[in-house]
C-alpha cells in the first residue's frame, strides 16, 4: 500500500510503499502521535524509515496507482 506523509517545513511529501495493512499503519500512527515519539516502520525495500510525530503534518494512507499508463 502506499502512503504519503506530509513533514512540516519540508518541501516535499515522503511517498513510500509498506506492506502494512492501513489498519496496522494506521495503528502505528496513532500510537507514535499520542506518545509523541517517533512513526517508524519498512517499506517494501526493507528500508527502515523513521519520522518524528510532532513534525508529521498530515499522512495520506491508500492502495496507490499501479498499472497506470497513458493519458486519464
Amino acid at each position: 500500500m502506499e502512503v504519503k506523509i506530509g513533514v512540516q517545513h519540508a518541501p516535499r511529501e515522503l511517498v513510500v510503499e509498506t506492506e502494512l495493512s492501513p489498519e496496522d499503519f494506521e495503528a502505528q500512527l496513532t500510537e507514535a502521535v499520542g506518545s509523541g515519539g517517533i512513526l517508524a516502520f519498512t517499506d517494501t525495500r526493507g528500508r527502515r524509515i523513521a519520522v518524528s510525530a510532532s513534525k508529521i503534518a498530515y499522512v495520506e494512507i491508500g492502495s496507490g496507482s499501479h498499472g497506470t499508463v497513458g493519458f486519464r
